[in-house]
C-alpha cells in the first residue's frame, strides 16, 4: 500500500513540514507517492494545494516534479480553480508553478467554464496566470480560441491575436464565428469584448443558447 504524505509549506519563508523520511537530504532524488501538499502565505492564508499519485524532489534543483498533479488554487477556505495536467513542476523556493501536457483549468460555477491550454505558468508573486499553446475557452455558450493567454485575478481572460470566436446554438452546435484580435471574457459578467488596432472595443454579451 503506498504511503500518503502531506506537505505543508509556508511562503515567503517556505518552511516544509512533512511526514518524517518524505525529503531525504541524504537522497539527490527522493521519490514520493500519493503527495498531497498545501502552500500557505507567511500570514497562514492557503494558497493552493496539489496531489499527485507520483512526484519526485530534486535535492540539488530545489525542485518538485509531480505527474497527473491536481491542483486547488485557493481563496481563503473556498476552491477559485481546479488545474488538471499530464505534469507540472514546483521550482523557484516554491514560487515558480508551471504545468505541462493537456491543462485544464475548470471554475466551479453551476454550468462550469473550462479553460484548456498546452502549458499553464505562475510565479506565485504574480497574480496573473499565463497559458501557451492551443488555448480554448468553453462554456455552454461559447468558445475561444487562441495561442496564447493571461487570466487575471479579476477573473478577466485575456486572449491574444489572433482570437477565434464562436456562439453555440441550443443543439450545442457552432452557431457563427467571429475572427478577431485581442479578446477579453469576463467569468463574474460573462461577457466578452474585443479589441482592433485602433484600441476601440465592443462589448458583447454571452447570450442564452436558446437566444
Amino acid at each position: 500500500m503506498s504511503n500518503i504524505y502531506r506537505l505543508i509549506i509556508f511562503l515567503p519563508l517556505f518552511m516544509l513540514g512533512c511526514a518524517p523520511n518524505v525529503i531525504d537530504e541524504n537522497k539527490v532524488i527522493q521519490k514520493i507517492d500519493s503527495l498531497d501538499m498545501t502552500i500557505f502565505s507567511k500570514s497562514g492564508d492557503k494558497i493552493y494545494s496539489i496531489t499527485s499519485p507520483n512526484s519526485s524532489y530534486d535535492n540539488i534543483e530545489l525542485k518538485f516534479e509531480f505527474k497527473k498533479p491536481i491542483i486547488n488554487i485557493l481563496n481563503g477556505e473556498e476552491t477559485k480553480y481546479i488545474i488538471s495536467s499530464e505534469e507540472s513542476t514546483l521550482s523557484d523556493n516554491n514560487k515558480l508553478l508551471k504545468l505541462k501536457g493537456n491543462v485544464k483549468l475548470k471554475t466551479l460555477k453551476k454550468d462550469g467554464d473550462f479553460l484548456y491550454a498546452d502549458n499553464f505558468i505562475w510565479n506565485i508573486e504574480n497574480t496573473n496566470y499565463l497559458l501557451e499553446g492551443n488555448i480554448r475557452f468553453e462554456n455552454q455558450n461559447i468558445i475561444l480560441n487562441s495561442g496564447k493567454a493571461i487570466l487575471g485575478s479579476d477573473n478577466i481572460i485575456e486572449f491574444f491575436n489572433p482570437v477565434k470566436y464562436i456562439i453555440k446554438d441550443e443543439n450545442n452546435e457552432n452557431k457563427y464565428e467571429i475572427n478577431s484580435e485581442n479578446a477579453f471574457y469576463n467569468l463574474n459578467t460573462e461577457s466578452v469584448s474585443f479589441e482592433a488596432k485602433d484600441k476601440s472595443c465592443l462589448l458583447y454579451t454571452s447570450p442564452s443558447p436558446r437566444d
